[in-house]
């Protein structure tokens, strides 16, 4: 498809010749007279490049090339003129122009300058498109389930988003509250700002208290420069810090005053930082009970909990395990380059009595595997991991039973996945939900032949 390019010049001849020698260029181009008409061609039209006089009869062309890239801000405007002078070629690039060029004496830089143009152009647009599939990922009518109980979550979070209420996320792990963050801040007034997740539990107090406020050069061996920590990474953006109940007691009372302040004190500095972010906050822990038991400050609790989400358990959400269990096979059918059409209803029914102490995050693993394992073009029982099967209550239906039976599944299990992963053992490891340690166990256990990393 060719690119457009609309030319805005009063002169016929010069606007008839430069249409012809762009044409023959292979672009597509339009010609206006004057600036109201090429405004009512930019909305009539998907216009890529404008080449502009800047002595137009209605306006100049300066303040036209301003108008235009704050309605059009991926497309780009070059500015001619026969008679160039320096403070309008100034104002013209402040306005937005791509450049400013001298007709006639410039003639030969018009094609390779619109070239440049357009490449920016096509990254303009690149980035809007992925911009787009953002918000599309992380909106809140993207978070798939019509059981009431998510529909009731969806319906909380919608509302807060619109506020800067501090959120509190419940419920048990693997339910998805980093999706509802990420989409909270997606729906809300500071989707612009950057969003940025921690997670309490994943580093020792002196490590969380520099990722969260940063620190000034020699506060500590080896801080050879300032730093800065993620609050003021997130200035003007929202903060998530998940499985907030892991906080240490005295790194509580610090962001505590961050939440009701505003500032902070880096690690090793005198002087307050101020940032304004939004924070949501998360936990698998009953907070309550925390805060009696002393490991959870009451003030903070309040402060965190202006709104709570509770979120549901898979197992609450039963009727929901068909329509995720189909995403997910779509996504990683794709992922493996695998031509899987559907699950056999024996497969959903074994999925719906399943326990899910890891809820969706445990049926993204199981479906993930599944796919790897079958060689059918539907998932059925036989495709399911054998630890899947090491619930009691389950119907084994044509899984083995013996223990020696099982032995040799769980060996052709582990070398199917190894082959998948490329002998990429810390990725087998995450799909098998297990350590790593475990693995290279039962790979010495099962003489595994190890593939090349």
């Amino acid at each position: 498809m060719a690119n457009t390019i609309l030319i805005i010049d009063d002169e016929v001849k010069l606007r008839t010749l430069l249409a012809k020698m762009l044409s023959l260029e292979g672009f597509d181009v339009l010609q206006a007279g004057d600036g109201k008409t090429g405004l009512k061609k930019l909305e009539q039209q998907n216009i890529d490049i404008v080449l502009c006089d800047v002595k137009l009869p209605d306006e100049h062309g300066v303040d036209l090339a301003k108008n235009i890239k704050q309605k059009y801000p991926a497309l780009e405007i070059i500015l001619m003129t026969a008679y160039g002078n320096i403070p309008d070629s100034v104002q013209a690039i402040k306005n937005g122009a791509f450049d400013y060029i001298t007709k006639g004496d410039d003639n030969y830089k018009i094609i390779p300058l619109l070239y440049r143009a357009l490449e920016k152009v096509k990254l303009a647009k690149r980035v809007q498109q992925l911009e787009k599939q953002l918000d599309n990922k992380y909106a809140l009518n993207s978070i798939l389930g019509c059981s009431k109980s998510i529909q009731l979550a969806i319906e909380a979070a919608r509302k807060v988003a619109q506020t800067d209420a501090t959120v509190l996320l419940t419920g048990e792990t693997g339910t998805g509250k980093e999706v509802f963050a990420q989409a909270i801040h997606q729906a809300g007034k500071r989707k612009n700002g950057n969003f940025i997740a921690v997670n309490c539990s994943a580093f020792s107090k002196e490590l969380l208290e520099n990722e969260l406020f940063g620190h000034k050069a020699g506060a500590f061996t080896g801080a050879i420069k300032d730093t800065k920590g993620i609050f003021e990474e997130a200035n003007e953006g929202t903060i998530f810090l998940d499985e907030i109940g892991e906080m240490p007691l005295d790194l509580q009372a610090k962001l505590l005053r961050v939440i009701e302040t505003g500032e902070f004190l880096k690690v090793g500095d005198n002087n307050v930082t101020r940032v304004n972010v939004r924070l949501i906050a998360a936990t698998n822990r009953d907070l309550k009970k925390e805060v009696n038991a002393g490991r959870f400050r009451e003030d903070l609790f309040y402060r965190i909990s202006v709104f709570q989400i509770q979120l549901p358990s898979l197992r609450e959400r039963i009727d929901d395990i068909t329509l995720l269990a189909n995403h997910f096979l779509q996504y990683f059918s794709e992922k493996t380059n695998k031509k899987i059409t559907g699950i056999a209803p024996a497969y959903i029914q074994l999925l719906q009595k399943h326990t899910w102490k890891g809820n969706i995050r445990e049926l993204k693993n199981i479906i993930e595997r599944s796919v790897i394992l079958t060689e059918n073009n539907i998932l059925e029982p036989t495709s399911l991991p054998v630890d899947f099967y090491q619930v009691p209550d389950l119907e084994m239906g044509n899984m083995p039973a013996t223990s020696l039976e099982l032995a040799a599944v769980e060996k052709a299990h582990i070398q199917k996945v190894l082959q998948y992963t490329r002998g990429n053992k810390t990725e087998t490891a995450r799909l098998l939900n297990i350590a790593l340690t475990t693995l290279y166990r039962k790979i010495e256990e099962y003489k595994i032949t190890s593939s090349v990393e």
